[in-house]
Formats: structure tokens, sequence, C-alpha cells
């Protein structure tokens, strides 16, 4: 047996889809918080407060990445974007973790939905990246395209199982 026919097997490819889909499913939660933070949280606050978790990288390093991501995406945040990610983050972020549910349960009709939906999340996320330049949405989408190449794999071998009889019901 060739190392690559093991690397690629149908539980390591297993694996890999569940978590990604547990990787997505944490960052649709940090969404939802950030959704709430930007609705409720003044854009003051919030720079004071990345201000005070970012001050030590600050001082080991100015030229952190993370750190100067945070400020800089916090500082050059339109306040009126604000309503607008609010919203935008909220709603992206519980969709997500609806089908990231769904996905999780093997619920078979789902599996469609949430490549489709998460391809149009993929096209949103270009087009922003054309005018924000924004290393996190580049991530986010390398993330996306991995879990629908994932979820088709899945969706198939899912399929090819309940047809031969080897699992239960197709919901």
């Amino acid at each position: 047996m060739n190392s690559a026919k093991t690397f690629l097997d149908e539980k390591t490819l297993h694996l890999a889809f569940e978590l990604s889909l547990w990787c997505k499913g944490a960052f649709a939660l940090l969404e939802i918080i950030a959704g709430l933070a930007a609705y409720f949280v003044p854009p003051q606050r919030l720079l004071t407060l990345v201000l005070w978790v970012t001050k030590d990288e600050f001082v080991e390093d100015p030229r952190d990445l993370v750190a100067n991501l945070l400020l800089s995406t916090v500082q050059h945040l339109p306040a009126s974007a604000e309503k607008f990610a609010a919203i935008y983050l909220l709603g992206h972020g519980v969709i997500k973790l609806w089908l990231i549910a769904g996905l999780l349960q093997k619920r078979l009709w789902l599996y469609p939905a949430a490549m489709s939906i998460f391809g149009l999340f993929i096209v949103y996320q270009l087009y922003r990246y054309t005018f924000t330049h924004s290393v996190w949405l580049l991530l986010i989408t390398a993330l996306d395209v991995l879990v629908i190449v994932l979820t088709w794999h899945e969706y198939r071998h899912i399929k090819r199982e309940r047809r031969a009889g080897r699992s239960g019901p197709l919901l």
C-alpha cells in the first residue's frame, strides 16, 4: 500500500471533514460574538479593548502580524459600516452554524445547500477582498474552499454507503 493512498483513505478524509467543520464552527461562533460586539460596543471602546489586548505584543514586537492586523481592522472600521458589519457577521455566523450542525448530523439534503451557500460566501468574500485586501478574508476563503471540497467528498461517500445499505436513513 502506498503512502498517498493511506493518507487519503476514507477515514482520514472524514476526520479532515469533521475537523474543518469544527474549525468553521469556531469561526462562526467568533463571527456571532463579533457581530454582537459590533452592534452593542461603540468603536472607541473596541479600539481601547484591542489596544489593551495587544499592548504586550507591541512591546515585544512592534511588527507583530496578528496585533497589527487587529489594530488596523479596528482603526479603519468606518462608523457607517458598524451596523452593516454587525448584521452581516451575525447573519453569516448563524447561517454557518446552522449548516455545520446539519452536516455534523449527516442530513443529506443539507450537503448541496451548504456547498452552494459556502460558494456564495466565497464569491462575496472575494468581492470584499478587492476593497479591503484583508488577509483574514483570504484565510476564511481558503477554509471555505477546503470545506466545500471535503463536503462534496463526504456527500458522495454517504450517498454510496446509503445506497449499499450500510448506513441509516437519508434524513
